[in-house]
């Protein structure tokens, strides 16, 4: 007779031959602890001409015995399944009370010990790890800001490092692994713990999880412009031709008669280059009537009308004394938003409040649908402060403080960043202030975005990153400003 451990059952199954043998364990849960796992691998062991034994729940081989090992075999399932539930409540505590539950710490933070005992040893919590602290606050600068006027993804980000001898704990960086990182509400001090079922990796319900409070790493308002950016550069928002091409007016420019994209055609075997309409591309030439356009002369003609028609200080005066009317008359339309939503942030104060009280003076049982209930008075109470904080920044608006002085500081500084072609600022900044350029082969037309000009001379040091939602019309240019030839 020859005995084998779980791991010859798993070289068995992977096609070991082991005839006329017999596996011992010590208890049968040792072997599976799921009912239908169990069953079909004992099958296969059967097959391949080996019994299983256990040394403290020996059954006999006939059918009486094996009804044993079924119902032997649920109990352990049963008692696998009821000690996994209460090592979770455990584990859930242990995090409510801010302390770190095992496993690999985030990047960019360690563990610390503390004066508590715990099952094992003594209970941790996370602080900042001052080693890799710094390549944290590098990757979430290079994405929101980019790296000499270029934006950067998630893979160039990867090869930066990789490139130079900062690891990832002694692995490479890869685009996967950055992009986990850069999506961790950990690092601005939030960590979720129990957010995923682990057998499914599915997510679990909001209301199963649980935040714990740790040093932040990351400002808020940075963390939440790496989100904007990510949201604007998925596919599902911005196609990937946009974010990754170099082409200046890729995303932008469309054709003024049949609204179609205009995107890059090449002429003498790549000699030339074109912006020509989607429509001509995908069907017959007469399809549509605007002509094709060489890029080099369509990328200038942009560039100088953004620059000599909109950057100017009588423009950008003009912008903003349109915007300081709108926000004029905006104000008590925000207010009233503002009163409307304290009433019912009070309300719902007040009713959660009444629920507690009823709970703390046993009136109520603490049952799964007061929990339900509480939850959702939580929840709604939350989107209401995040209602309130977007109407408050929209009231703040920085625009009021600007000077002549500034305006006048900010569009030289952006006329020189936009003739600087070669550093890739041109098209950041143009993407940034632009919403559409359209073209009748004739005249070209640009539409922008007024808000985020103002509020990037208002309050950016660093041109083009900050970016003010805004539900004002967009300036559009005369239509004798930027008119140019088309041949």
């Amino acid at each position: 007779m020859r005995t084998c451990s779980t791991c010859s059952w798993l070289h068995l199954l992977k096609g070991w031959s082991l005839h006329k043998s017999r596996c011992g364990s010590h208890s049968l849960s040792r072997f599976f602890r799921d009912f239908i796992e169990f069953a079909l691998y004992e099958r296969k062991l059967n097959k391949a001409g080996v019994k299983l034994l256990s040394i403290t729940q020996q059954t006999s081989d006939d059918p009486s015995g094996e009804m044993a090992r079924r119902i032997f075999s649920m109990f352990d399932e049963y008692q696998s399944k009821e000690n996994g539930k209460h090592t979770l409540r455990a584990m859930n505590e242990n995090a409510r009370q801010g302390n770190f539950n095992g496993s690999k710490p985030p990047f960019g933070y360690k563990t610390e010990e503390l004066d508590l005992p715990a099952a094992k040893g003594r209970k941790k919590r996370l602080v900042i790890d001052e080693a890799e602290a710094p390549t944290v606050r590098r990757m979430f600068e290079l994405y929101s800001q980019g790296l000499q006027g270029r934006d950067m993804g998630c893979k160039q980000i990867a090869a930066y490092f990789n490139e130079r001898g900062v690891l990832l704990r002694g692995a490479k960086w890869t685009r996967t692994r950055v992009h986990q990182l850069i999506c961790d509400t950990a690092y601005v001090g939030d960590r979720i713990f129990n957010k995923k079922n682990m057998r499914t990796n599915e997510l679990k319900p909001q209301d199963e999880w649980v935040v714990v409070s740790i040093p932040s790493l990351i400002a808020k308002p940075v963390f939440m412009e790496v989100a904007r950016k990510r949201h604007e550069r998925s596919p599902a928002v911005t196609p990937a031709r946009v974010v990754s091409s170099p082409t200046l007016l890729t995303g932008l420019l469309r054709c003024a008669n049949c609204g179609a994209g205009m995107t890059t055609a090449t002429g003498k075997g790549g000699r030339y280059r074109y912006y020509k309409c989607n429509t001509r591309i995908g069907q017959s030439s007469g399809a549509c009537c605007t002509p094709a356009v060489p890029m080099e002369k369509m990328d200038r003609l942009v560039l100088d009308a953004f620059a000599d028609k909109v950057l100017t200080p009588e423009r950008l005066k003009e912008m903003l004394r349109e915007m300081k009317g709108h926000l004029k008359s905006a104000h008590s339309r925000q207010d009233e938003t503002i009163g409307m939503l304290q009433r019912e942030l009070n309300e719902l104060e007040t009713a959660t409040n009444r629920l507690y009280d009823a709970v703390e003076k046993d009136l109520l049982p603490m049952d799964d649908m007061l929990r339900s209930r509480a939850q959702k008075l939580k929840s709604r109470r939350d989107a209401v402060l995040l209602e309130m904080a977007g109407a408050r920044r929209s009231k703040e608006m920085p625009v009021a403080a600007l000077s002549s002085k500034k305006l006048e500081a900010f569009g030289a500084a952006l006329r020189a960043r936009l003739t600087d072609r070669e550093g890739g600022f041109s098209k950041r900044y143009l993407h940034e202030f632009v919403g559409e350029i359209r073209f009748d082969g004739k005249m070209v037309t640009m539409q922008g975005k007024k808000a985020t000009l103002l509020a990037a001379a208002a309050g950016s040091s660093e041109l083009g990153t900050t970016r003010v939602p805004s539900s004002v019309h967009h300036w559009l240019l005369d239509l004798g400003s930027n008119q140019g030839p088309t041949d």
